[in-house]
């Protein structure tokens, strides 16, 4: 294994880094905004926990970083309870309205876009378990935010700017356009709106959202827009407290959310790559990253055979989990070439619960657009951890604000399909297959005690995986540190069949981004016959988080990447 000995950026030991390592003893906090961070930061100086803190960040982030996520969005946490062993992925997704059907299509955009809004209830139940402070004192720097205000980034000025309906719109307008045009970098952005119903939840709980006002106030939006949801679907929405999914990789335990997230595609790309010495090539050379493309595309279409509802769709979990299967599926990958195309495999016969093997669906043909998550991740002085992914689905989801209540909702309803052969067909009241997937890594099982090593994740829609996956192993494999791995030029694979947004077609291709002119990889890869174009530094989609803790010291090694406007901070 070698390293291009051409380190350039500051603060690189084995790979490219621009950011060091942050380190503390007692806990660390990273968020995609500053602000967030320092609200999460906060409540661990004033003695809340690893929850308390995500809590408290889940809420401000929704100020900060409005294009990316907010209470009328959806998602998930992990959270590793130290004392007790466990890890619990507490599911916030939620379901599609009982009004929705196939015949009507799918909208991009508006009200009826939008699916139940699940994360207030996954934020609030996480807390009522694991909590140490008031669900106030968790909330009430958020209400802070809302109305001082918080500067407006260049990315979000950015953005804000290219979606009309921003400005259009007089409820969104009051947040973003509020003197008739969009505000810039560096304005102050306030929802005056937002704080009232986050004072209201604050003090009433979940029933305040989901059986209280705020149901009223959605039911009398969507009904006077045409729009699908009702207070009947806010009333019957519960949020799922359950165990992850796991798999080893290299020694490593690696701890994912399962279905009806994509999560397993994570754990089995890592089986698919166990089977190569990668430690022993060259870190991001063609070999390795050629490899994992591979390993990739084969996880990605057993997804559009196999994942919806786990309440409603058999899923063949077990199997796809399997080490055998994952033998068969990386058998498949020829080192020098790739595959003209792939197919889903067979994983009911490595499913011993399965009482017979199953018809896989045969292939799906399956236009772009920029999806947008938030990420963050904690852990405190007691060894607790949370990592947490929220998303109101595309950048600025549905872009429809729910009057008086300053509520952005989501447009997650573009991930259903509209092929009836597909396990994600529409269906009213289920829930839709996810691309969120928080990470925690321990050295042996969590709940034998095993010592946590890293917890990570990242926004970024069907990237969150393949950053993941490349992230775990330039961790494991190649040795480098938090930041290097978070900063490290990184590949991306669009693969036809495989996107999420409705109506899931793109053009097969390899993109990876270039620095200091370097071509050698982008020219190997497509030497083994991938469709692939060298895109510019920093241009890769996602923005990971990730905390590791020292194995000898149990020092709190926190780093963000440098893809947009996120912050580590450790104590």
């Amino acid at each position: 294994m070698t390293f291009n000995p051409r380190i350039v950026s500051p603060h690189g030991q084995r790979g490219d880094c621009f950011d060091t390592v942050r380190m503390g003893a007692r806990a660390a906090v990273v968020s995609n905004h500053p602000v967030a961070t320092s609200v999460g930061i906060t409540i661990l100086a004033n003695g809340g926990n690893a929850v308390d803190a995500a809590v408290a960040v889940g809420f401000a982030i929704g100020v900060a970083e409005p294009n990316g996520s907010g209470i009328g969005g959806d998602g998930y946490l992990m959270v590793h309870h130290a004392a007790s062993r466990s890890v619990h992925v507490v599911n916030g997704t939620g379901a599609s309205p009982l009004a929705a059907r196939p015949e009507h299509g799918l909208d991009r955009f508006g009200i009826r876009s939008a699916s139940v809004p699940g994360m207030v209830d996954a934020m609030l139940e996480a807390h009522a378990r694991w909590g140490r402070l008031s669900l106030m004192d968790c909330i009430a720097p958020a209400i802070a935010l809302c109305l001082d205000g918080v500067p407006v980034s260049y990315f979000q000025a950015d953005m804000t700017r290219k979606y009309d309906r921003l400005h259009s719109d007089p409820e969104a307008a009051k947040i973003f356009a509020p003197n008739g045009h969009p505000l810039k970098a560096g304005a102050i952005r306030r929802n005056a709106d937002l704080a009232q119903t986050y004072r209201q939840i604050a003090t009433h709980g979940r029933d305040y959202f989901y059986n209280g006002p705020v149901a009223d106030a959605i039911d009398r939006f969507s009904a006077a827009a045409n729009g699908l949801l009702r207070r009947e679907d806010m009333a019957r929405h519960r949020v799922r407290v359950e165990a992850p999914i796991t798999t080893t990789y290299r020694g490593k335990h690696v701890y994912e959310a399962g279905p009806n997230s994509s999560g397993h595609l994570l754990l089995q790309q890592l089986s698919m790559l166990e089977q190569f010495d990668i430690g022993a090539m060259d870190y991001l050379s063609p070999e390795a990253v050629h490899l994992m493309v591979e390993a990739k595309r084969l996880a990605y279409i057993d997804r559009e055979a196999f994942l919806s509802d786990p309440d409603d769709t058999d899923i063949p979990l077990a199997g796809l989990l399997s080490k055998s299967y994952a033998a068969e599926r990386a058998a498949l990958i020829r080192p020098d070439a790739a595959a003209a195309s792939v197919a889903p495999g067979d994983p009911w016969q490595h499913d011993a619960s399965s009482a017979a093997a199953r018809q896989a669906p045969s292939s799906f043909k399956v236009l772009n657009a920029r999806e947008d998550t938030t990420h963050f991740c904690v852990v405190d002085s007691d060894g607790n951890a949370v990592s947490q992914l929220q998303s109101l689905n595309m950048m600025f989801g549905s872009q429809a604000v729910v009057p008086g209540t300053g509520i952005i909702l989501n447009n997650r309803m573009t991930y259903w399909h509209l092929d009836p052969s597909h396990p994600n067909y529409l269906r009213p009241g289920a829930r839709t297959r996810h691309t969120m997937n928080p990470v925690m890594v321990f050295d042996d099982r969590a709940e034998s005690g095993g010592p946590l090593r890293w917890v990570l994740g990242t926004p970024g829609g069907d990237t969150q995986v393949q950053t993941n996956f490349q992230v775990i192993s330039a961790l494991v494999d190649h040795g480098l540190n938090e930041a290097e791995a978070a900063q490290a030029p990184r590949w991306c694979h669009e693969q036809d069949g495989t996107y999420s947004n409705h109506p899931h077609a793109v053009d097969e291709q390899l993109t990876i981004e270039q620095r200091y002119g370097d071509t050698s990889l982008v020219e190997g890869l497509a030497a083994r016959g991938h469709d692939v174009e060298g895109i510019g530094a920093w241009k890769a989609r996602g923005s990971l988080a990730i905390i590791g803790v020292d194995p000898e010291s149990g020092a709190r090694l926190a780093a963000v990447d440098l893809r947009r406007d996120g912050q580590a901070q450790a104590m």
